[in-house]
Formats: C-alpha cells, structure tokens, sequence
C-alpha cells in the first residue's frame, strides 16, 4: 500500500524520531510511507494536491490536532497517532478540540501510546473511544563509536576535576511545554554544594522567545549548562556516559528519550506527569518527582544517592 504520513518533523525532537520509526517500520512491512512535514501545508486544498501528486491509498497522522485537521474530507481513509500535547494542552482550547473530534469522527482508527492516553481520549470524545487502541512505543539505540565525551565536556565549559564531572542530561526541544527551568534552581543549589554536579540541556532552540529566556536565565545559574541539539548516535553515546537522564516536562505522550535511556540502562529521573508515570516505576525503573522547588535537604539526599549509586 501507498501512504501518506503527515507529522511535525522539527529535526532532533521526539515527534520526528518517532515519525522515522513509523515510517521504517511501515516500509519494512512492504509499504511505501511517504513522510511529510504536516508544517509545510497550510489548508487541506494543499494536502489534496499532494494526495493527488503521490498517488497515495491512506494516510496517517502523528498528532490529532497538528497534523490530524489536515486530512479530513479527502475521501481517502487514514488513521491517527496521538502525539501527546494533543491530549494533554489542545484539549483545553475550545477550538482545536472540537476540531480533533471531527478528526476522530472520520478516522478508521487512533493510536495511543498508553492506556491512560487513552481513556483521556475517550473522555474528550466518547463517540470515537471504540476505534482508539493502546500501542505502547519500540524504539532503538544507537551510540556512536566516535564520541568523545571529554570533548563534549569541553564544549559544554565543563572542566572537571581529575575527570570527576557528575552530569544529569535533560534532552528536549526548547519549548515551554518541556519546561527545561523547572529544576534549573535546585540543580544550581545543588552545585554550590557539590562543585562536581552539572545539569546539561541538550535541544534544539524550537521557540525563539522561550530560548531567549532560558539563555538570560542560564547566564545566572551555577552549574547548568546549555548545548545545542546533536546527532542521534552521539546523544546515544553521551547518555551512557552520565549521571542520569532528567525529564521535567509539563506533559508527555510517551518521552521517547526516557525509553532511550532505559534501553541504553541509564537512571532515569522525571516529572511526576501521567505521561512519564506511565513508563516510570517509582523506585523500580526511575525516580518520580513532583516539586523541586522546595529544595529540601531531604530531595538532596535523594538524589546524591542516586550520583553514588553508580
């Protein structure tokens, strides 16, 4: 079969590699999946040009709102994948949510990523709760052979003693929605403590104004690193080298780089949101937190003895 896939394809974000491995899985079942940037087209009249162009029999879309809206009324059948801030923010805009409904109306079927994705799914829109099913993430690593992790350290103005660096990576688009300033202040104090630690935000500058903030706020902040997106080997590699991967985003559909880590056996650490309790174990396959601003001895503790741990 012929396939149009239409995703949010921001280079080095979770949405484009979850796109890419749709689609190789897609074409290693025998499928031709012709990926688009759901971005590039502006009205449903341009993707019915392009179902004519590609000569496509059925369509997906990664995200009900983004890229779902587009391929209603085509005549074509196509099914969904939710993303997650389609779920978890455009629900609560009057508009898009009923926008999204008219999508899962005309739909054949919606995927979601876990089961509380889905009975938020059916909660938005009972009428389409008997075609959304729960197909949990596959992902791969792959770390490059070739990265140097004392380089990246230098290219991250981190100079540790006798090699000493204690360094928690937090991997995301800069965005408000992955809220990178969340744990910026306690990381900071924590470093005052013990010079050692280091907080690195690793991602691509996605919203030009949040990125502005969060450069002002990382010039006052002991401790916390800034560096840019990199590729998908080398983030691999530089995952197995720290302390743990950090995740402190508002809202997840299923963190991509959370399974990264798990596979690759790195700690995890993450915001205590249904999205990432759904991958996360408290205790068991991760740390859950819920409130780094209080900063107490104890949170501290908590994590220095994950650090020592390893």
């Amino acid at each position: 079969m012929r396939l149009l896939f239409l995703a949010v394809l921001r280079p080095h974000t979770g949405n484009a590699v979850t796109a890419q491995r749709i689609r190789d899985h897609l074409e290693a079942a025998g499928h031709v999946c012709v990926l688009k940037d759901a971005l590039d087209y502006d009205s449903r009249s341009e993707v019915a040009e392009l179902i004519r162009a590609a000569e496509v029999e059925a369509a997906l879309a990664l995200h009900a709102y983004r890229a779902g809206r587009l391929l209603r009324g085509h005549g074509i059948p196509f099914g969904i994948v939710f993303g997650g801030t389609d779920l978890n923010e455009d629900v609560t805009q009057g508009e898009k949510q009923r926008v999204m409904g008219g999508v899962l109306a005309e739909a054949r079927f919606a995927v979601a990523f876990t089961e509380t994705m889905k009975a938020a799914a059916g909660l938005q829109w009972p009428h389409a709760k008997d075609k959304i099913y729960v197909q949990t993430q596959g992902i791969a690593t792959s770390p490059s052979t070739a990265f140097r992790w004392d380089t990246f350290l230098q290219r991250v103005e981190i100079s540790p003693r006798a090699g000493d660096a204690h360094v928690f990576l937090l991997i995301c688009g800069l965005r408000q929605v992955k809220d990178p300033l969340y744990l910026v202040d306690a990381f900071s104090e924590w470093h005052r403590q013990e010079p050692d630690v280091y907080l690195v935000i690793v991602g691509p500058e996605v919203d030009p104004v949040f990125t502005r903030e969060v450069k002002v706020k990382l010039k006052s902040s002991a401790g916390v690193r800034l560096a840019r997106e990199m590729p998908q080997g080398d983030l691999h590699a530089a995952l197995r080298h720290c302390v743990a991967l950090v995740n402190s985003s508002v809202s997840e559909g299923m963190s991509a780089a959370i399974l990264e880590a798990m596979e690759l056996e790195v700690p995890v650490l993450a915001r205590n949101i249904p999205g990432n309790a759904a991958v996360v174990r408290h205790g068991a396959t991760g740390l859950l937190f819920s409130d780094p601003q209080k900063k107490t001895e104890s949170w501290l503790v908590w994590l220095s003895g994950l650090s020592a741990g390893l």
